[in-house]
């Protein structure tokens, strides 16, 4: 970070690249502001510099309501309902829809079930269930690609409930079994 001086500057200056990187706090209001916010400048023996929003808040400040820094760039309110799809996608990454419905993701998240799927269909085209099935795809391909494993263990592990799940999706996508696009198994390890 830089010096005290150069911070005061650069809010002074509302200077929008110091946006989201730093917080002005006000010691005698109790408020903390973002660089850019319009509010009349307080002197500098007045104000405190902090790297986050939560670290002026666990410093007792409050956020500014004209401002609004706790949806300062870089932060998740600034991305909205796109933060919320992200969650979900690492949630669903880690099998969370292998072991559960759409209801019990929504559930985790704080949203209902049909607003994450008009969530997931804004921004991907594609449900919840569409996309645990494309990573489900991917890692019974990497299975089938990488080892010589049976085909109810690499849809066991590739989060697909049966090996007959499996044999419906991979003929649904490229037109054929998972056992002919497996290669010959001089080229693979065995991984159990």
């Amino acid at each position: 970070m830089l010096d005290f001086a150069a911070q005061y500057e650069a809010f002074r200056r509302r200077d929008p690249a110091w946006d989201g990187i730093v917080f002005v706090a006000v010691k005698t209001t109790g408020v903390y502001c973002r660089p850019v916010c319009r509010a009349r400048t307080p002197l500098a023996r007045n104000v405190s510099f902090y790297r986050s929003a939560a670290a002026a808040e666990r410093a007792g400040f409050r956020p500014c309501l004209r401002c609004r820094p706790e949806t300062a760039p870089f932060c998740p309110a600034w991305k909205g309902t796109k933060t919320t799809v992200e969650r979900a996608l690492t949630l669903i990454e880690g099998g969370a829809l292998d072991r559960g419905n759409i209801e019990q993701l929504a559930q985790r998240l704080g949203v209902g079930s049909r607003h994450l799927s008009r969530l997931f269909a804004e921004y991907l085209d594609a449900s919840p269930l569409q996309v645990a099935l494309s990573l489900r795809v991917r890692r019974a391909k990497r299975l089938l690609d990488g080892t010589d494993l049976p085909m109810r263990l690499v849809a066991e592990r590739a989060g697909f409930s049966s090996a007959r799940r499996l044999n419906a999706a991979f003929t649904r996508l490229y037109g054929r079994p998972p056992s002919a696009i497996r290669k010959p198994a001089s080229s693979k390890t065995r991984t159990i």
